[in-house]
């Protein structure tokens, strides 16, 4: 059960990620943030570089098919990111994570279409199951009436689960090629290179990312720098743990990570009010509880059902 308790290293470490995002967009970039974000998280990549050629320095003994599939794992890295992010300008943390419940349930379904797999009537269900708890969070009401249908974020986080998914796969299929420590350099390597074509291409992306780094730098590159290490850390914990155990089952564990991002927005908004809040009302938790814990069940189901 190494594979289990390594998995969740990931999953916690990206749940403090998740809040440590919500505050930089809301504080900090409130203009521009998802493209501001999105070049300090690609170009920060590079400070893992160099550590990780320290620790195999064969990293650079990969052929070009596997380089090849390693830069459309960070391009669809970037995608997840983007999407998310897109997501979270509107939305809680604790809400938009749930829709990643997604994921094993849009594998399921790549393998449906490209791999020609079959889907039994359990896994059918579980599915739906997932859906009806993703559908809790995607509705907001106000009051005894007014319904509103959160049309973006289910859209964004939808994109951002089956990315997730994809890259997942792709990666488990070069690192066992490979090793980890060699898919996860060149995994950064292109990282950076993406951010590099990102700021030479894109005008208001870079116009905000200079903005912010003049206006709040220190701050901004001291959250930025801590979010990635986190990030970072989390990807490597989670790499290698792909490499003990079937995807679906490493999906699975990942899937807790909405639980800790519920624990810590409560403990937030309680202690820390003034830097950070969600919202707390009675109806409004037992709406996120039941989402986290019907989507965390279908999941559950979906993967014993999948060989």
């Amino acid at each position: 059960m190494t594979w289990f308790w390594l998995s969740l290293v990931g999953p916690f470490l990206y749940a403090l990620t998740n809040h440590i995002d919500k505050i930089l967009l809301e504080r900090y970039f409130k203009e521009q943030g998802v493209g501001t974000l999105l070049l300090f998280s690609a170009l920060l990549s590079a400070v893992a570089i160099p550590f990780i050629f320290l620790v195999d320095t064969s990293v650079m003994d990969v052929d070009r098919k596997s380089v090849f599939y390693l830069t459309i794992v960070s391009v669809l890295n970037l995608v997840v990111l983007w999407s998310y992010l897109m997501a979270l300008m509107d939305e809680e943390a604790t809400v938009v994570i749930v829709f990643y419940q997604l994921v094993p349930v849009f594998g399921a379904l790549m393998g449906y279409t490209f791999l020609g797999e079959v889907l039994s009537a359990d896994q059918l269900w579980a599915m739906a199951i997932v859906l009806i708890g993703t559908t809790i969070v995607s509705f907001e009401f106000e009051g005894l009436t007014k319904v509103r249908f959160k049309r973006r974020t289910v859209l964004f986080m939808s994109l951002a689960s089956v990315s997730w998914a994809t890259e997942t796969t792709i990666f488990k299929a070069v690192a066992l090629e490979e090793n980890v420590w060699r898919s996860v350099f060149w995994e950064h390597v292109t990282l950076v290179a993406l951010g590099v074509i990102i700021l030479a291409l894109v005008p208001s992306y870079r116009a905000s990312f200079i903005q912010a780094w003049r206006m709040n730098s220190r701050p901004v590159l001291s959250l930025n720098f801590a979010n990635e290490t986190l990030y970072m850390v989390g990807n490597i914990t989670v790499s290698y743990a792909v490499m003990l155990a079937p995807i679906a089952l490493i999906l699975l564990a990942e899937s807790f990570q909405s639980t800790f991002v519920f624990i810590f927005g409560m403990i937030s908004t309680i202690l820390i009010p003034k830097y950070y809040k969600e919202q707390i009302g009675r109806v409004v938790v037992l709406q996120k509880l039941s989402a986290i814990a019907i989507t965390g069940y279908g999941a559950y189901w979906l993967v014993s059902v999948t060989p």
